[in-house]
């Protein structure tokens, strides 16, 4: 048939809508956003992160901290409050995104204090295994992030800011921590949990 010859010229000049990427020709293809943990590698001294985390990256957890925090006006005695909304299993993970972000803006390690209402944080369960006087002498010096529990709170003294993982415990010891983690924030204090329990701890208005 007098049309078959003709087909060859029409599909090599590839034009109009129907073209396919020829074998030498490199189509643009978008590359993939990178996944969610880009934001912030493990640090020295600090825990390995362990299995793969379900928690939202930190850029998420800022973004929530901010969305939840309290439309209340700032009080100069009073620390700005932020909520990251967690399950008890999943409020270390989020701690630990908060202390990461904390980081990479700027805070020093000494300002920060992170406080557990349930199991000891993996870093304080190891430096408790050298012993309470080596573990205090740490939190004396100041020059790192400091890691305690509920039963430790009062004897933390205070810092720019307080991170509460809301991991477990009961409500009466979570409803005694965070008004003494509140006193120990100079500026601002994160709590990751339940928000309804985390209000009910904190009392009306947060």
């Amino acid at each position: 048939m007098p049309l078959i010859p003709e087909e060859p010229q029409i599909h090599e000049s590839a034009q109009g809508p129907r073209a396919t990427p020829a074998a030498g020709r490199t189509a643009p293809t978008p590359r993939p956003v990178p996944g969610p943990r880009s934001a912030a590698a493990p640090r020295p001294g600090r825990p390995g992160p362990g299995p793969a985390r379900s928690t939202p990256s930190a850029q998420r957890i800022h973004t929530s901290a901010a969305s939840t925090q309290s439309p209340r006006p700032e009080s100069p005695s009073m620390p700005q409050i932020q909520i990251i909304p967690a399950s008890a299993e999943g409020a270390l993970d989020a701690a630990g995104e908060a202390v990461d972000l904390l980081l990479d803006t700027g805070r020093a390690p000494g300002d920060i204090l992170v406080l557990t209402t349930g199991e000891q944080h993996p870093w304080a369960a190891h430096e408790l295994s050298f012993g309470e006087s080596a573990y205090w002498a740490q939190h004396d010096a100041g020059d790192d992030v400091f890691y305690a529990d509920v039963a430790s709170a009062q004897r933390a003294s205070a810092r720019p800011v307080v991170v509460v993982a809301v991991n477990g415990g009961s409500d009466d010891g979570t409803a005694g921590m965070l008004p003494v983690a509140r006193g120990r924030a100079g500026a601002l204090l994160i709590v990751c949990g339940d928000p309804q329990r985390i209000n009910a701890a904190l009392g009306a208005g947060v």
